[in-house]
């Protein structure tokens, strides 16, 4: 039903050069600028219940119906993004697992809430950095975390590693980067 409701969302249908408010990313998982928290209409077509709003400025969403958690970091890569993903990825499973949607989002939908996605995607579906990142990716070509952000990242995967007690799998991988993939690790798209 997920990618049914995306089809109606109208999401590729954008000028070229403006990336659509939000894409679906994965099932329950939207990822957008500001603008989609203030467009309801858009908002009640996903199914969304909670916009994570990752930023300090941007207005919340604009719906009946739909929480807000805000994660108050700026898109500068000092800021400490990485406590506030467990918090914040057990929230986004919450409201999924209530039968909602998430719509992560931040001012223009590329560094902030495309790291959230990533995080969400490694802490609940299980995906590695690199498989998470390249599906946040295909979903919004637009998505890049700065080089903070990705460190953190990294760090979140090794995290995640160390509490499941899984052999770590490097990626040899970096956001915009053509770093050489380490053999079976999946190619990273790069810079579009």
């Amino acid at each position: 039903m997920d990618a049914e409701r995306a089809g109606r969302l109208g999401t590729t249908e954008a000028a070229p050069c403006t990336p659509p408010p939000f894409a679906h990313v994965a099932p329950s998982l939207f990822l957008g600028n500001a603008r989609a928290a203030a467009a309801p209409e858009l908002l009640a077509r996903a199914g969304v219940t909670l916009c994570v709003n990752v930023s300090r400025q941007q207005p919340g969403p604009r719906a009946p119906g739909v929480a807000e958690l805000r994660v108050p970091v700026f898109d500068d890569p000092a800021e400490d993004l990485l406590a506030h993903l467990e918090p914040t990825c057990a929230a986004m499973e919450d409201a999924v697992r209530a039968g909602g949607a998430c719509l992560v989002y931040c001012k223009n939908g590329r560094s902030r809430s495309a790291a959230v996605c990533t995080a969400y995607l490694m802490r609940h579906r299980g995906l590695s950095l690199a498989q998470a990142f390249q599906t946040v990716k295909s979903a919004r070509p637009v998505a890049e975390p700065n080089p903070g952000f990705w460190s953190q990242l990294q760090k979140y995967e090794e995290d995640l590693h160390s509490r499941s007690r899984l052999p770590r799998v490097p990626s040899g991988l970096s956001p915009g980067g053509s770093a050489q993939p380490q053999q079976g690790a999946q190619e990273f798209p790069g810079k579009r």
